[in-house]
């Protein structure tokens, strides 16, 4: 039986080589400034384990039949999101390839993609997809210290190379995006050291174990770029493994809260104080009702997405409701997914994407201790 799928998988690496190697093929450099042939006009597209880049490939390319496979956590976000709704071909995507953090590489080459995209620090992943004779192209998270607008800005030039007949995607983009940050840094660059609100990351939190963003992880991005300050900017920590404990927390004494949709977590579970052995109800944030779940429209918003602009003036809007109280954020969501992606949004479309449920950290909790 091994032999069998053995020689099983030696015959599709030799067809999938053989396919590459006859299509007209060109070089483009991904994140770790590897060289990857991929062929000339790429229309099957499978993503790993960098999780918000299946919805930035799909709205990139205003397309939800090009990615053929994506992460179940990925999926989980498309389906609760408004991804899935306005692109619904992508909810027909593969998620079987992977089974748990662990490709599985005869069921990405059935899906016979021309190109597969991975988290780039993730050599053993390039390795296995390259070895399979499938071309691979890394896509970093952290190349860019979590900046998440740069960051996000460096995958549509990548996304660029790949399809260059889109390139005037990413550039609007990335224009727009600068453009909100930088009225937001106008409207909060006064603020003097005391009058910047504490806030505290909720990245991921159960009555086991609680998960906040310290300075080498996203969090910290959002707390410079509205003006805060981030309570555990101390702990040096990388990505998701800042554990802290409700000690802290009470030493800390956030002004607001915000929990991603990295976790099952809702403000009512602190309001309430749901999760057993944790007492929220002496936490400032809680006595004055300013915990907030974070938006999910494209994807997650915590990490880099085309929703980041929207994001950064929906948190500035939280944390200094005066300094932001023209803000209609209502219109301003409206006009950025017409204006960028050509796609027309209901009220209740915005209304879902501000208030996500439960059921959009599906498949994320354990996905994300290091992919994003």
């Amino acid at each position: 039986m091994k032999s069998t799928l053995k020689r099983s998988a030696v015959a599709l690496a030799a067809t999938a080589a053989l396919a590459v190697s006859n299509a007209q093929a060109r070089i483009v450099v991904d994140d770790n400034d590897t060289e990857v042939d991929i062929p000339e006009h790429v229309s099957r597209v499978v993503v790993t384990n960098i999780l918000p880049l299946a919805s930035a490939v799909t709205v990139f390319l205003n397309d939800g039949k090009t990615v053929v496979g994506m992460h179940p956590a990925s999926y989980s976000a498309a389906q609760n999101g408004l991804l899935g709704k306005l692109y619904p071909d992508v909810l027909k995507a593969d998620t079987g390839f992977m089974q748990g953090a662990s490709l599985n590489i005869e069921a990405l080459m059935a899906l016979k993609p021309d190109l597969v995209l991975v988290n780039a620090p993730d050599k053993r992943t390039l390795d296995a997809v390259r070895n399979a004779g499938i071309p691979a192209f890394g896509i970093s998270p952290t190349k860019w210290h979590y900046d998440i607008i740069e960051t996000h800005a460096q995958w549509m030039k990548s996304l660029s190379e790949i399809w260059p007949e889109h390139k005037g995607k990413g550039e609007l983009i990335d224009s727009r995006s600068k453009a909100i940050a930088k009225l937001v840094a106008e409207r909060t660059k006064d603020l003097k050291p005391e009058e910047r609100s504490k806030v505290l990351f909720l990245f991921r939190y159960d009555s086991r174990q609680i998960v906040t963003s310290g300075r080498n992880f996203f969090g910290q991005y959002w707390c410079d770029a509205v003006g805060a300050r981030n309570v555990a900017e101390a702990l040096t920590a990388d990505n998701a493994n800042a554990v802290v404990t409700m000690e802290q927390i009470y030493a800390w004494n956030p002004d607001v809260v915000f929990i991603t949709n990295f976790t099952a977590a809702m403000p009512d579970d602190l309001y309430e104080n749901k999760m057993a052995g944790h007492d929220w109800s002496d936490v400032k944030a809680v006595r004055e009702k300013r915990v907030y779940k974070l938006p999910l429209g494209i994807y997650r918003s915590y990490t880099p997405s085309a929703d980041t602009p929207l994001t950064l003036l929906w948190m500035a809007k939280q944390v200094y409701p005066s300094r932001f109280a023209d803000i209609d954020l209502t219109k301003e969501v409206k006009a950025w997914y017409k204006d960028v992606f050509g796609v027309t949004l209901t009220d209740a479309d915005v209304d879902m994407m501000f208030n996500p449920g439960e059921g959009a950290s599906t498949g994320a909790t354990v996905a994300t201790r290091s992919n994003g």
